[in-house]
């Protein structure tokens, strides 16, 4: 399960979308301002108006990110200030650029409620308390909660024990069909995590600023994740959804092609810059093998040291680790300094993968950056096994032969990270170290071995 962040808009136009409801949100981003949406929806201009950023952060009240009954005029006006004016901001110590805000019409009303749905290893977790809004953290001992098995459905028990400091009868009939409903949706669509808070019940303006004639229960502010890998079976149900960056991050152009490499391959394929000035890089075979590589530069006090975290398995075609290879080559090789780098080609014994065939996209890539490669005083340790193992790693010797570039091979007799230790010193230029293993030199490990 890996748990997503998604924009509040997007949470609330699933939730409105299946319970068959209007949405009433607009998102503002820099490419699209608020007026464009007004001939969709003509409430903007009749109702009184929240402005707030849409940024996977929260406590936006207490910071003064929010604006309050405005005017459509004040409302677009804010909107543009937090886009395009004030440029980067610090939110909980991190510093990041507000590019997309939700605008939503104010809905005046008398109580604020908090609810949350989590999933947990044992099924869900549902929580509620009659002290939402603000300040609920100071009124955590109100909140009632219940734990529901992986198979179990919400029964008049469990409605009993989460509503049980509702005053009013009819408030609380109105909170069991929403939550009911709510807890199918979220089971259904494979959410892992909501919480809405406040939450209320309040009679909805219509496009005309007049009320909905029956109250209804509203989420006022809502945080939502979904389980990112059920996607292949809520493609549909999902209506599009996105997954933005954490606040504060944004990919590199190399992440997001990897990116799109592993959505389209029946292999797996990662890339994730650690830091872009490291002068340790990496490019592993296997998702175990490519956590114990990195594990292992950190236990050995280089961690400031490692650039990236780049794994390739599922057996990629040659293509693929051609265009994966040449991603991570772009960022290894960009702002040479003079000082020696390494790239870690490492993996374990692969069962059924062609290292052979890996490798070949491998070795066009190292040739389109041949130059690149010596200016950034790069050299290769690479450590593979498997099937045709023996011709790739020849295949890694020859290249850096006849592009003058320092390669290292070792095969499956050499122990899997070996070649951790075998670049760090060549980037910390420890000579004795060099010359303690020229009796182990991978040439004739690999010729034995062979």
């Amino acid at each position: 399960m890996a748990w997503k962040k998604i924009r509040e808009y997007d949470a609330k136009r699933l939730l409105s979308h299946h319970m068959g409801r209007r949405l009433r949100a607009v998102q503002v981003q820099a490419n699209r301002s608020l007026v464009e949406s007004l001939p969709e929806q003509p409430w903007l201009a009749s109702c009184q108006l929240v402005v707030k950023p849409d940024m996977l952060f929260g406590k936006r009240g207490k910071q003064n990110l929010v604006l309050l009954k405005a005017d459509l005029e004040q409302a677009v006006d804010f909107a543009e200030d937090l886009i395009k004016r004030r440029g980067e901001i610090e939110v909980q110590g991190v510093r990041g650029r507000i590019t997309t805000c939700i605008v939503e019409p104010y809905l005046p009303h008398d109580v604020e409620y908090y609810l949350s749905i989590q999933s947990v290893r044992n099924g869900n977790v549902i929580s509620f308390s009659c002290a939402g809004g603000m300040d609920v953290e100071e009124n955590w001992d109100k909140l009632r909660t219940v734990q529901l098995g992986p198979t179990e459905t919400l029964q008049e028990r469990h409605f009993a024990e989460l509503f049980t400091d509702v005053a009013r009868e009819q408030s609380r009939q109105v909170l069991e069909a929403y939550v009911d409903r709510l807890y199918a949706i979220f089971d259904d669509l494979d959410f892992t995590f909501l919480e809405m808070n406040p939450l209320t019940i309040a009679a909805f303006p219509g496009d005309d600023g007049q009320p909905a004639p029956e109250p209804q229960v509203w989420p006022l502010d809502l945080r939502a994740e979904l389980d990112s890998y059920a996607g292949f079976k809520n493609a549909r149900k999902w209506l599009n959804v996105q997954f933005p960056e954490p606040w504060g991050c944004s990919k590199w152009p190399q992440e997001r092609l990897v990116a799109n490499l592993d959505a389209t391959s029946s292999a797996s394929l990662k890339l994730t810059v650690l830091n872009p000035k490291g002068r340790i890089w990496t490019m592993v075979a296997g998702g175990g093998a490519s956590v114990i590589y990195s594990d292992t530069v950190v236990d050995l006090g280089y961690g400031d040291e490692l650039a990236n975290y780049a794994e390739y398995s599922g057996n990629p075609k040659p293509e693929e680790t051609y265009l994966f290879a040449r991603a991570i080559l772009e960022l290894a090789t960009n702002e040479p300094d003079g000082r020696p780098r390494c790239l870690l080609i490492g993996g374990g014994i692969a069962n059924f993968t062609d290292v052979a065939a890996t490798f070949t996209g491998i070795v066009q890539a190292l040739k389109d950056f041949a130059g690149k490669l010596q200016v950034a005083r790069m050299k290769l340790f690479v450590r593979r096994g498997g099937p045709n193992y023996e011709t790739g790693l020849r295949m890694m010797e020859e290249v850096g032969e006849q592009l003058g570039i320092p390669v290292e091979v070792y095969g499956p007799d050499a122990h899997m990270t070996c070649i951790v230790t075998r670049g760090i010193e060549w980037i910390t230029g420890d000579a004795s170290k060099e010359n303690e293993s020229e009796s182990l030199t991978p040439r004739r490990r690999l010729r034995a071995s062979a």
